[in-house]
């Protein structure tokens, strides 16, 4: 499990973007975009299609490069040219679509490319080292509070809330310090849905910085700390669960905010 260096403290900035603008020819996708996730906090990044939130998860995990502003991850600035250059920082990003095989154990999705080896003759001969994996997966689901059937069993006979878990583990498993993870609860019951959040809050209990892409509101609300409106390329307002209300962020995402009265 990642524990963060003394000098990532909790409440101390992960990630920061700053002036952050992307063009596709003659138009603006993000246009001096400014956000900013900490150690120990749940980050919503929340607006309509087409507001740019996936232009910006895309830009920080490393699939896309910004034109022109500065991201600084503690507090240094950094190039992520690609999605290892993020992931060697501790940037992973979890997807809608999870990435995961199917036809493949949940162990194996874990460690797919990454895989532990033991060498029985130095120089020569590396075998993989299965309980190795399993150890150090099962320790890491312990930590999550994730349960699943069995770790051999193939991901397809999964749940989804079950699949989502697993991605998610995946991700701490790498050692991230920054999970952005993009409409975790898309499609899953109530149940799961709830299964879901409590990991959520458990990636904060851990100390990472957590990023939830979500057009969910009553998600957003039952586990982020901060909520970030992205309007039409732009920063259009941000919120605090229990201090603003719902209707507030509607305001914001859909251009009502003059009408609401909302500060943006």
């Amino acid at each position: 499990m990642q524990v963060l260096s003394p000098e990532l403290a909790e409440g101390q900035s992960l990630l920061a973007l700053r002036g952050i603008v992307k063009r596709f020819g003659r138009v603006g996708a993000l246009n001096d975009v400014d956000f900013e996730a900490s150690a120990g906090e749940v980050v919503a990044l929340v607006g309509d299609n087409g507001a740019g939130k996936s232009t910006l998860v895309k830009i920080v995990s490393g699939s896309l490069h910004a034109d022109e502003g500065t991201i600084l991850f503690g507090g240094r600035p950094v190039s992520i040219p690609n999605p290892r250059a993020a992931a060697a920082l501790g940037i992973q990003t979890v997807y809608q679509d999870l990435a995961l095989c199917d036809n493949l154990p949940v162990v194996d999705n874990l460690y797919l490319g990454r895989e532990r080896r033991i060498t029985l003759v130095p120089h020569i001969a590396r075998f993989l080292a299965p309980n190795k994996m399993e150890a150090e997966a099962a320790k890491t689901f312990a930590a999550l509070g994730v349960r699943v059937p069995s770790l051999d069993r193939p991901i397809a006979t999964l749940s989804g809330g079950q699949r989502q878990a697993v991605a998610v583990a995946r991700a701490v498993l790498w050692g991230s310090t920054v999970v952005l993870l993009d409409e975790p609860t898309a499609a899953l019951g109530v149940e799961q849905t709830a299964h879901v959040l409590e990991l959520v809050r458990r990636l904060r209990e851990r100390g990472l910085a957590v990023v939830l892409v979500s057009h969910n509101l009553a998600d957003v609300f039952a586990v982020a700390d901060r909520i970030v409106v992205l309007r039409l390329g732009r920063n259009a307002g941000s919120f605090v669960p229990g201090r603003d209300a719902p209707e507030q962020v509607v305001a914001a995402i859909t251009g009502g905010a003059a009408l609401a009265g909302v500060s943006v």
